[in-house]
């Protein structure tokens, strides 16, 4: 089941900045930590922000600096703005959620978003 989508990928040029979003459904009371990942190809999928219901954040290495993950507690969304963007960054990023409380379904774990495409050209 589709619970988190994620959404603000394109094409832009190195330097550039993409606004990405991760939409949670309205049946979700909350989430405890959400964050980012990516996968280029023929890379493993990796860590790039996480981002606890306090706001406590967490940045790869390869990210600090350089993007800044938010969440609306309300809303049950959470950002990833990207900046000075290299085409390293290049790869499919998901939006996960560690602990999702639902209405109906209960108590979740571990919940991945469909994935959206960033591209970073030279």
């Amino acid at each position: 089941q589709v619970l988190l989508v994620e959404s603000g990928g394109g094409l832009v040029q190195a330097g550039g900045s993409l606004r990405l979003s991760c939409a949670a459904s309205r049946s979700i009371f909350s989430i405890n930590t959400m964050g980012w990942y990516r996968q280029a190809p023929g890379k493993q999928r990796e860590l790039v922000a996480t981002i606890t219901v306090g706001g406590s954040t967490n940045y790869a290495d390869s990210a600090k600096g350089r993007f800044t993950i938010s969440r609306d507690n309300a809303k049950n969304t959470v950002y990833l703005q990207m900046n000075s963007l290299k085409p390293e960054d290049t790869a499919v990023y998901y939006c996960n959620a560690d602990v999702i409380r639902t209405r109906v379904l209960g108590v979740l774990y571990d919940c991945w978003g469909q994935g959206t495409q960033v591209t970073v050209s030279s």
